[in-house]
């Protein structure tokens, strides 16, 4: 039985570990949490039922997150030491990183983002393995390796994940009635620096034209204006996912939420300066390609796409294309249980073999 060191830095990051840890935990493996206090990060892992250590908010600013790093490997070597890993897993984390090198253990990263060059620096030299998309456009040489579909199949693949109605009621809806999310991100990641979202001028307009066709709801990483607070999203943060399966229309800057929002078949346009043709990521153009997302640079087309996606009442059709996706993805949940369970060994035989991969197929019965 092996001891998995975890490191979670994102809210995002909960979702795509919580069902491999459920499932390595029933098979007698151990697995310790360390995690950055970021939004609502410690209350979905409370919600979950996943005890975990904190490692501080973190930084803003380049310096700032620089000098982070020292605290945040502080915080992880001190686990380690405590727990003893076989290895140690997580998203990208140059923490997990750091500690693993450290205590002479090997790191398994997982990692989607291309342009989030500041943490390939920081983690990539101390990592044994990197897993990506088979969509992910950068090569790390023989310590990668790829999967063939997306993280967030990890908490949205059918056998994983049903949407819950009742939810729905929470927010005074029926699941018949129209509703536009739209999601505004902060912009302070180490990944965004030299990028920029929506004006307020632009984020109002969304919210006057889109009303004409439902309800509106904003989530957002930072403040509103005092106009769009009334349209501030107050849910349970582990609800969100029910919540999106039943929209008509998202509209966003964040990109977890869009790719959420396409493998749940919800008409999305993703809205972000790094989808630029030499910056796009992977997985966004893969996207694309099966119909389930709208990718702009800049706010010039969306309202007119928004205004016709709703117009067209598009949900059916875009229910029928993320079918596709389920038919020719893998479980990725399944694919990293495997590969944790029987590191290092799993790693060669992916090597040798990528398509045994294979051998963990989505299931479709509730599709």
């Amino acid at each position: 039985m092996k001891k998995i060191l975890l490191d979670i830095g994102h809210p995002g990051h909960v979702h795509y570990f919580r069902n491999a840890i459920r499932l390595l935990e029933q098979r007698g493996h151990q697995v310790a949490v360390v995690a950055r206090d970021k939004e609502v990060t410690f209350n979905l892992l409370k919600a979950y039922g996943i005890p975990y250590t904190s490692r501080g908010t973190g930084s803003k600013g380049l310096l700032g997150k620089l000098l982070y790093i020292l605290k945040g490997d502080y915080h992880m070597l001190r686990v380690a030491r405590a727990f003893r890993p076989d290895l140690f897993l997580s998203f990208a984390s140059p923490y997990a990183a750091h500690a693993a090198r450290l205590v002479g253990k090997p790191h398994i990263a997982f990692d989607d983002t291309e342009h989030a060059r500041l943490a390939h620096l920081m983690y990539r030299p101390f990592t044994d393995t990197i897993v990506t998309p088979k969509a992910y456009r950068r090569r790390f040489g023989s310590k990668q390796i790829c999967f063939d579909g997306f993280i967030e199949l990890c908490h949205l693949a059918p056998a994983y994940f049903q949407p819950d109605p009742a939810v729905i009621r929470e927010v005074g809806l029926s699941t018949s009635d129209r509703f536009i999310l739209l999601r505004f991100v902060s912009w302070e990641a180490s990944h965004d620096v030299g990028q920029q979202g929506l004006t307020y001028q632009q984020k109002l307009e969304l919210v006057n034209t889109l009303q004409r066709y439902g309800r509106v709801f904003i989530s957002s990483e930072g403040k509103l204006p005092a106009e769009l607070e009334p349209y501030r999203l107050t849910l349970a943060p582990y609800n969100l996912h029910h919540f999106l399966a039943y929209a008509s229309l998202y509209i966003g800057e964040g990109s977890t939420t869009a790719s959420e929002c396409a493998l749940l078949g919800v008409p999305n346009i993703l809205v972000n300066s790094l989808l630029a043709p030499d910056t796009r990521p992977g997985v966004h153009t893969e996207l694309e390609r099966y119909g389930v997302q709208e990718l702009f640079v800049s706010f010039e087309g969306v309202l007119e796409r928004a205004e016709s996606l709703l117009d067209q009442d598009a949900r059916a059709d875009w229910q029928e294309r993320r079918r596709q996706i389920f038919e020719e993805k893998i479980d990725v949940t399944s694919f990293m249980v495997w590969l944790v369970e029987n590191y290092p060994a799993s790693f060669r035989t992916l090597q040798e073999n990528p398509a045994y991969q294979y051998r963990f197929k989505l299931a479709l019965e509730q599709v």
